[in-house]
């Protein structure tokens, strides 16, 4: 199993967290009296899915009819006749999960009467055989589209100026008025009928004004009319805690840092050799004592602050993009700093296994300045508790000179969006999308609940709009932001069709005409295949298997686990792998099972990572390690095929990301208590290297060179700065002991924690945390250096890759893989060894130079007998042997 159940583990307990910021700003008027709901219609099992066709679960195939309007007047004023009816090939393709139920044909006379009727409450009703009436609400998404989506995709949303002069655009078809709230005024807005958009032009005074939309609309959550005061969903600037919406352009010289017009990026790498950093902003910089901006956009402008000469340093050594947790405006963090809410004990005197710290954090952590950022309020504007004023234009401007000083430290930028869910929904004051539209742009389960799978209030991007809302947003942080790459959060669910049209858009971006070229724009994500959209159940997923070939990487869990040992959800969290002593140093969990299966599943774990080094790849063939010709597809991971991938590209290779435990946390349950700070040093270099030295884009979680800990939290979203501050001083220690990880999602691992905790022993110290560090940016170099790491197609791959050891006398717990010019051995044992390759024997094989002058002294103790063609490794080491 992947990385989707912790996710929405990690979403459900975000969701359960969110604040009230914004609710004093974001609220309704008063609401005019309307007549309630009938009964029945607290479901909506009806579904208007185009202007000819309504399909309704559990109806009978008798005549029935959709019903509109407040109740007053002629009621046949009122009504849409309906008759059985079928799907249309067409309409079965585009609603799969539909094809099974009853479907009804609107009556060709009452075809007019749509667009009013959806401007309404709208229920659909039946006499029944029994002679009851049967009666419930009605999902309109499907015929909104019909009606209003080819003019209304192709429409401007948002402020849109023409020589200074701003009109206010917003989507709003279902709406009875929408007006806009400008700098205290009522401003009226005009409807189009052909795409349903409001407008309102305004004068050049405008700018800088604040502005809500007041939409009246039928509301089906609460079952009557409300007028809701609402920010604008395509915002470009906001007041403090989202309260309102700013009139700003973009394009505005005022909002451009010196030098953004000429801003010089770092060469574009391709995706297939990108190497990655995924860091949270605050993170980055809260404790970092050399920062003069810490936990803020501007940290990134430090340029001699430690942090930022680490990065650089990793720039140097090879790594080409710093992935940045969400950085888009949240529904959950005070943005004012006032109002952030602080831990009112001395943490630091509790002791290393102690349960005071998570009590006290989490007294404070729904009002502190902490969390993750997978909560989207409004999606293309900056999160306002990173700039130094969250009121106004600042968090725009410092979020420009955040990506000038990444680019000039010789990395680019990368953005982790979250267009897959909202922090909320219905009335609640967090959404603002569906009390604009309501039961539009949330996905909805066929009895007409909003979709939770994702955690939260999932969103539709199958639906016109709601499509079009990602890709505007995307485009505008790559115009105006300059951002370098995307990584999307739960990209399974969305169309697969949707995520291309993201990847056009921006190959339609050029420097000449856009200010940066979208062609080298890199796209990756989440492709978990889960939930109510699962195996393409109403569209085709961005899933692994379906973005294969398509140059959009998705991430691969499968040497991830390999590499680690179990899967995230394990309850006894020993359970080990490759790196973590499985079978070679065995701990005492008995879910490992006696030596017979640990030394089966050690080698099984091994052929998962090798798929992983050749990038994934479903065609490519090599012997498994029980003496079988397989391709990549047939090994087995979980049931599901291990390779998947078309090229090198399409899958992304990981140890370890801020999902779950950090990869020294991991180690730390697996590896035997009694293992020194020296091999955990050395096998988390290991586990590294499954991923570093891959063909495909890799990534790793920031501090894992520095041998990162949480103090063993393995969903620190909400955690606070305690767990989660990188340390870039390894005087300050790598986070290990600060207590036991918050109960929320911890205290069923407390019993094996405390010890651990308590453990000196594994604090690693200077030696241990620069010595790692130091390795891993020699793997860099070489991956970095070495042109066989840039193969461009599984034949390329097939031709230079080879595990000439692999088979059923394979050495368990050492890989030896033959990469072109290059031999690499991959040590996971405690002991050192032999890897007599005899097709080599008289070759002039050397340590890579790299390696034999870099900073490890036992990696540079690494051998070859030419004679023999042996190569001989260290305990707990990576070796990287070229021909000279």
């Amino acid at each position: 199993m992947s990385s989707l159940t912790r996710r929405a583990g990690r979403h459900l307990a975000a969701a359960l967290a969110l604040t009230v910021g914004a609710a004093a700003l974001l609220v309704s008027s008063p609401q005019p009296p309307a007549q309630a709901a009938p009964s029945g219609t607290d479901q909506a099992l009806a579904q208007w899915i185009d202007r000819d066709t309504v399909v309704w679960k559990g109806a009978e195939r008798a005549d029935a009819q959709l019903e509109f309007g407040a109740g007053e007047g002629d009621p046949a004023e009122h009504r849409i006749r309906l008759t059985p009816g079928t799907l249309s090939p067409a309409e079965r393709a585009a609603h799969p999960h539909l094809t099974g139920y009853p479907a009804f044909t609107v009556d060709p006379r009452d075809q007019g009467r749509a667009r009013t009727a959806l401007r309404g409450r709208l229920v659909a009703t039946q006499r029944t055989a029994d002679g009851q009436r049967a009666t419930t609400g009605v999902q309109i998404p499907g015929v909104l589209d019909d009606l209003y989506g080819a003019r209304a995709q192709h429409t401007a949303l948002g402020p849109v100026f023409h020589h200074g002069r701003p009109t206010l655009a917003v989507w709003a078809p279902t709406a009875r008025t929408v007006s806009l709230e400008l700098d205290g005024r009522t401003v009226p807005m005009r409807r189009d009928d052909n795409s349903g958009v409001w407008r309102a032009q305004g004068q050049r005074d405008w700018v800088g004004k604040p502005y809500r939309y007041l939409v009246t609309v039928w509301a089906p959550s609460v079952g009557k009319t409300v007028t809701n005061k609402v920010t604008d969903p395509y915002s470009t600037a906001l007041t403090a805690d989202s309260g309102r919406s700013l009139v700003v352009d973009l394009a505005d010289p005022e909002l451009a840092p010196k030098g953004w017009a000429g801003l010089r990026k770092p060469t574009a790498v391709p995706l297939r050799r990108a190497r990655i950093q995924e860091l949270h902003l605050r993170d980055f910089s809260v404790e970092d004592r050399t920062s003069r901006h810490p936990g803020q956009y501007l940290a990134f402008t430090d340029a001699r602050s430690d942090g930022m000469r680490h990065l650089k340093s990793l720039a140097v050594a090879g790594t080409s993009y710093v992935h940045l947790l969400p950085v888009f405006d949240g529904a959950t963090v005070p943005e004012r700093r006032a109002d952030q809410a602080r831990p009112g004990c001395d943490l630091t005197a509790y002791a290393p296994d102690s349960d005071r710290q998570q009590e006290c954090l989490a007294r404070s952590a729904a009002r502190d300045a902490y969390n993750w950022g997978y909560d989207p309020l409004h999606y293309t504007v900056p999160e306002g508790s990173y700039a130094s004023d969250p009121d106004g234009a600042a968090r725009t401007v410092e979020f420009r000179r955040m990506v000038q000083g990444l680019n000039g430290a010789g990395l680019r930028t990368v953005m982790d969006v979250v267009y897959n869910h909202t922090a909320a929904s219905g009335q609640d004051p967090h959404s603002v999308l569906d009390r604009i539209v309501p039961g539009y742009y949330q996905r909805l389960l066929d009895d007409g609940g909003v979709a939770t799978s994702t955690c939260c209030s999932g969103t539709a991007p199958e639906h016109t709009m709601m499509g079009k809302l990602v890709v505007d947003s995307v485009v505008t942080w790559a115009r105006q932001y300059k951002i370098d790459g995307f990584r999307f959060d739960l990209m399974g669910h969305h169309p697969k069709a949707n995520i291309l049209a993201v990847r056009k858009a921006l190959d339609a971006l050029t420097p000449a005409k856009d200010g940066v070229d979208g062609k080298r724009i890199i796209l990756y994500g989440e492709g978990w295949n889960f939930g109510e959209a699962a195996n393409d159940a109403r569209f085709v997923q961005a899933t692994q298997r379906n973005m294969a070939g398509t140059g959009i990487a998705t991430f691969s869990d499968r040497a991830r686990d390999a590499v680690r040992g179990g899967g995230p959800f394990d309850a006894d969290p020993r359970v080990q792998g490759f790196a973590s002593g499985l079978y070679t140093d065995p701990n005492s969990s008995p879910d490992n099972g006696d030596p017979t299966a640990q030394r089966a599943r050690l080698l099984h774990y091994q052929d998962l990572i090798k798929v992983g080094l050749t990038g994934n790849l479903a065609d490519y063939t090599f012997t498994d390690t029980a003496g079988r010709r397989v391709k990549g597809s047939q090994i087995d991971y979980n049931g599901a095929p291990a390779g998947y991938a078309a090229d090198p590209g399409d899958a992304l290779a990981y140890a370890d990301a801020h999902d779950n435990e950090t990869l020294y946390d991991a180690l730390a349950y697996k590896l035997p208590p009694a293992t020194g700070a020296a091999d955990r040093a050395r096998l988390q270099v290991l586990a590294l290297a499954t991923a570093t030295l891959s063909q495909g884009p890799a990534l790793s979680q920031a501090g894992s060179d520095l041998l990162r800990s949480k103090s063993l939290d393995r969903n620190s979203f909400n955690s606070g700065d305690w767990f989660n501050a990188l340390h870039w001083n390894c005087a300050d220690g790598n986070g290990f002991g600060r207590g036991l990880p918050p109960a929320a999602d911890n205290k069923d691992k407390w019993p094996y924690a405390r010890s651990l905790l308590a453990d000196p022993a594994l604090r690693p110290g200077c030696a241990e945390i620069t010595g790692a560090s130091a390795a891993y940016r020699d793997l860099l170099r070489i991956h970095a250096t070495e042109p066989a790491f840039d193969l461009p197609t599984t034949a390329a791959v097939q031709k230079a890759l080879t595990f000439p050891l692999s088979g059923k006398d394979e050495t368990p717990g050492v890989i030896t893989m033959r990469l072109a010019d290059l031999v690499i051995v991959f040590n996971a044992t405690p002991h050192q060894q032999h890897q007599t390759l005899p097709a080599l024997a008289g070759r002039p094989y050397a340590l890579h130079p790299v390696q034999a002058h870099g900073a490890d002294r036992t990696t540079a103790t690494a051998s070859y007998a030419p004679a023999s063609g042996t190569f001989t490794v260290p305990a707990r080491t990576v070796a990287v042997f070229t021909q000279g």
